[in-house]
């Protein structure tokens, strides 16, 4: 069967059901902003770059390179990465999706009228939960972000209207709240710590504990405890034996691990992506998300951004290393958090330098090779899952644990090369990549087009 769209016509499945409007459709390919696709090529391989260590290691060691005593070049890319990098393409990635939110909505209020788009929109958010689900539940995915990003994506639909003087302040008063809860937790964790002591110091051959100063005390040693090195590197280990079981036992410590964070993530710090969408919807509406503006706007964003961001990393980083990665004596001894305001910044950083090269056509040929990759950034997502997933649980390749530090990056890499040339050959022949023609599919309940002719 086939049906006529636009000027030329596509095979289409004829058990599909068509049940939507005809005037709603997604984005053509005429319609797509070049920039924004290369953007997206950039940020996806870069949050391999950020979440191999997840997939490969044990989570203590995958942030602490004490617990395998690390020198040479594979203390040197943990601090590298960190220093540079760490957090900002999940950043760059979210100010996309955040940007595509207007893009969707518009469209589809430039065709269709009344309760319709909010109901295309939602239905993609929704189907969105549901690809999150197959990515932690059946790929073992414990750091996946789709939930998320549906989640607040939907909330966001409320700022869509809103002009970008209103959404930059948005965001500010995301990233005070969010440097707010840091540091009230900071200063929990302290008075645990000074209560405890303060029950430790008591004479109990003279003063009998109460049940409060007893779980005072409780809390205290616990905390101690689990920052020390050996109960690191105990972890560790029962981490890796866990993954490198079959695929129940991998289920069952890769879903406890996303859940145990998700809670967590969603309630106290999703204000950290909510900063990243409306900063997205802020520079997609004024331009500087779609190369528009002025280059001395992406030389300032580098320089403040670079210039603020890694030194209050470095600091940081220094903080952790001078107090042995101990996180009880990281949090007894270090005055303020500010990962928030540091990552922010060198993403904001990084994201000019990007648009910079972009606009004085310096790299042209490297925008042009990461675009397929950004047009199939959905795929990709799921397709660095999928590689993971075989590569390092035990019920495939197992090799959890088992890799040196820049043996992973070596392995990112590999990944990066296979998706680029897979994209740029599937890209030649079809107008989306397989799950983002799925996800269009469902969200329009109409069979979309999929094959160039």
């Amino acid at each position: 069967m086939y049906v006529s769209t636009d000027s030329y016509p596509y095979r289409i499945h004829p058990n599909l059901v068509f049940m939507s409007t005809p005037a709603a459709q997604p984005i053509s390919q005429s319609e797509r902003i070049t920039v924004l696709d290369s953007l997206r090529g950039i940020a996806i391989l870069g949050i391999l770059l950020m979440n191999i260590p997840i997939f490969s290691l044990p989570d203590t060691i995958s942030y602490d390179p004490s617990v395998r005593g690390e020198t040479g070049i594979n203390f040197d890319l943990w601090y590298g990465i960190l220093l540079t990098v760490e957090g900002t393409q999940r950043a760059i990635f979210s100010m996309l999706f955040g940007a595509g939110i207007i893009l969707f909505i518009n469209r589809q209020e430039s065709r269709v009228t009344g309760l319709a788009p909010a109901d295309y929109f939602f239905r993609r958010q929704l189907w969105l939960i549901a690809f999150s689900l197959f990515d932690v539940y059946i790929l073992l995915w414990p750091g996946d972000i789709l939930f998320d990003y549906a989640c607040f994506g939907m909330l966001l639909f409320t700022f869509r209207k809103l002009a970008p003087k209103a959404l930059f302040i948005a965001a500010g008063i995301c990233l005070l709240l969010m440097l707010g809860r840091e540091n009230r937790d900071l200063y929990h964790r302290k008075a645990v710590i000074e209560r405890g002591e303060a029950v430790a110091a008591i004479d109990t051959t003279k003063t009998k504990l109460t049940t409060f100063q007893k779980k005072e005390l409780e809390e205290l040693n616990g905390f101690r405890k689990r920052s020390t090195h050996e109960s690191k590197v105990k972890r560790a280990e029962e981490e890796q034996a866990e993954v490198l079981g079959g695929y129940r036992s991998a289920y069952e410590s890769r879903t406890d691990s996303y859940i145990d964070h998700l809670v967590g993530y969603l309630y106290i710090q999703g204000w950290d992506i909510m900063i990243c969408f409306l900063l997205g919807m802020a520079f997609y509406k004024t331009g500087v998300l779609t190369g528009t503006a002025p280059l001395k706007v992406y030389v300032w964003l580098t320089i403040a951004g670079l210039g603020l961001g890694i030194p209050l990393c470095y600091t940081r980083i220094e903080s952790m290393i001078q107090y042995n990665y101990n996180w009880f004596e990281i949090t007894k001894n270090v005055p303020l958090r500010y990962y928030q305001l540091d990552r922010i910044l060198r993403s904001l950083g990084l994201f000019g330098l990007v648009m910079a090269l972009y606009r004085v056509g310096w790299l042209n040929w490297l925008f042009a090779m990461l675009r397929p990759v950004g047009q199939m950034a959905f795929t990709n997502y799921l397709g660095q899952s999928l590689i993971c997933s075989i590569l390092f649980n035990g019920f495939a390749l197992g090799l959890y644990g088992k890799l040196e530090r820049y043996e992973i990056y070596l392995v990112t890499l590999s990944i990066w090369v296979f998706q680029i040339i897979f994209c740029n050959i599937w890209m030649r022949f079809f107008l989306y990549g397989p799950f983002e023609w799925l996800w269009r599919t469902l969200t329009y309940w109409k069979a979309q087009p999929f094959r160039k002719l």
